[in-house]
């Protein structure tokens, strides 16, 4: 049975297909914020701080979403906290905060009876996705995507140039954790997906792809999402054909795909610039002999 035709026959495989392609896009949207921010080592702070809200959701029966969704923000704020009030740097803030929070949530796994649901979350499995889970995705996804819309031209400001945007009135630091929430939104979508370990990988490595490719935002946004896309569909190809870990197979594509744009951009890649160059030297034979005769 080829894929497409196990797409059409399987129920489980078009929610599949539906969430991982919700998960790439949002990632690559949010991820390109995130990049230009310089804010890369939040992003996998985030995706690690909301295991003890999940756990903590798992043991009491309430929705994983809320739990994960206040988890990640209480740590974006005391990451905030510690490192506007103390000689303590942003950075090193990121690193004592979110890996408190990540042993506290592998503490919290390993009080629970059974843990292989709690297992899932770490490293995702989008082929035993719920309907329930799917939704939950689309939802956040559509939320997402509506934000960044509505918001764009101040994420836009607030992002290249945060002193001009407070100068302009924006409230900058409301910015930023409304940003830091749409990251936790976005971490807990992939969750089914790509799993907790395995998600800043999407955060990050579509977008910078994308940065590679183009210097405007707007292109970049939608080459992060198409780049998501087509990493999350691949993925699932290879994880149904093969038998292989769903994020794990996803993450790898995008990783290819980063690989080639790092060599093949047509302004950035590292083998087209090393063509030009050889090119000049060639085209200018008399500059290239002068240099090397005049160097030490």
């Amino acid at each position: 049975m080829t894929f497409l035709q196990a797409v059409v026959e399987y129920d489980f495989l078009q929610k599949a297909l539906m969430t991982s392609a919700m998960v790439g896009i949002i990632c690559g949207v949010i991820g390109c914020f995130i990049i230009l921010r310089g804010m890369a080592l939040m992003g996998d702070a985030i995706s690690h701080a909301v295991l003890p809200g999940v756990a903590l959701s798992f043991m009491l029966g309430v929705n994983l979403l809320i739990g994960a969704v206040l988890s990640g923000l209480l740590t974006a704020i005391a990451i905030g906290y510690v490192s506007q009030h103390s000689r303590i740097k942003h950075d090193v803030s990121i690193g004592v905060m979110f890996t408190a929070a990540f042993a506290l949530g592998i503490i919290l796994i390993t009080l629970q009876k059974s843990s292989t649901d709690l297992y899932h979350i770490l490293f995702g499995n989008v082929l035993a996705v719920r309907p329930e889970d799917m939704w939950i995705t689309l939802i956040i996804g559509t939320l997402v995507l509506v934000s960044v819309y509505l918001f764009y031209k101040e994420l836009l400001v607030s992002t290249f140039d945060a002193t001009m945007a407070a100068a302009y009135g924006l409230p900058v630091k409301l910015i930023h954790y409304f940003l830091m929430t749409l990251l936790t939104l976005v971490t807990v979508a992939s969750l089914q997906t790509v799993g907790i370990v395995l998600v800043v990988a999407m955060l990050i490595t579509p977008a910078a792809t994308a940065y590679l490719l183009t210097s405007r935002l707007s292109l970049m946004i939608a080459w992060a999402a198409g780049l998501g896309l087509l990493s999350a569909f691949c993925g699932i190809y290879l994880s149904f054909t093969y038998n292989l870990a769903s994020g794990a197979t996803i993450v790898m594509t995008s990783t290819l795909l980063f690989v080639a744009a790092l060599l093949l951009s047509p302004s950035q890649g590292l083998l087209w610039r090393a063509l030009q160059a050889r090119r000049r030297r060639l085209n200018n034979p008399e500059r290239s002999l002068l240099k090397h005769e005049v160097s030490p």
